[in-house]
C-alpha cells in the first residue's frame, strides 16, 4: 500500500508550535498527561513488584513494565486522548506508535542504567528522571506523526 493511502494529513503538516496549540491542543495535552499518569502507575508498579518481590533485574523489569505502560497509553491515546488520527491503518498506527515507544524504551533503559549503575542513584529515583525525558519525547513525536490536526 503506497504511503499516501495510509496518511490522511497533508505532507506539509509541521510540528505544532506553542502558538498553534490552542484549546483543543491543550485539552489533548491534559488528557495525555492523565493517560500517561495511569500508564506510569502500571509501569512503576510493575517495575517495583518485579524488581523487589520477583527478584528480576531492574533492567529487565524496566523493559517489561515499560511495555505494559506503552500498551495502556496507546489504547487511551487512540480512544480518549487525541481527536484526529493521521494514519488510517490501525496496524500501521500501532507499529509507528510502538517504534516511537521503543525509542522511549531505549531512553528509559539508558537513563536507568546511567543513573543507577554508574551514579548509584536508587532505581525508582532514576525512573522519575526517565519519566520527564521519555514523556516529553513520546508526546511530541506521537502528536506530530500520528495525531496531528
Amino acid at each position: 500500500m503506497p504511503p499516501h493511502d495510509i496518511v490522511t494529513a497533508p505532507e506539509s503538516a509541521v510540528t505544532p508550535g506553542i502558538s498553534s496549540i490552542g484549546s483543543k491542543g491543550l485539552h489533548e495535552f491534559i488528557r495525555y498527561v492523565v493517560a500517561s499518569a495511569l500508564a506510569l502507575l502500571v509501569d512503576a508498579g510493575l517495575l517495583w513488584l518485579l524488581t523487589d518481590f520477583g527478584r528480576v533485574s531492574y533492567l529487565l523489569s524496566g523493559a517489561v513494565s515499560f511495555t505494559a505502560g506503552l500498551t495502556i497509553v496507546y489504547l487511551l491515546s487512540v480512544y480518549w486522548v487525541f481527536e484526529k488520527r493521521a494514519v488510517r491503518s490501525r496496524g500501521a498506527e500501532f507499529l509507528i506508535f510502538a517504534v516511537i515507544g521503543l525509542v522511549g524504551l531505549g531512553l528509559n533503559e539508558v537513563i536507568l542504567y546511567v543513573l543507577t549503575s554508574m551514579f548509584g542513584v536508587f532505581y525508582l529515583f532514576s525512573k522519575a528522571a526517565s519519566v520527564v525525558v521519555v514523556f516529553s519525547w513520546n508526546f511530541a513525536v506521537r502528536k506530530w506523526i500520528l495525531f496531528r490536526s
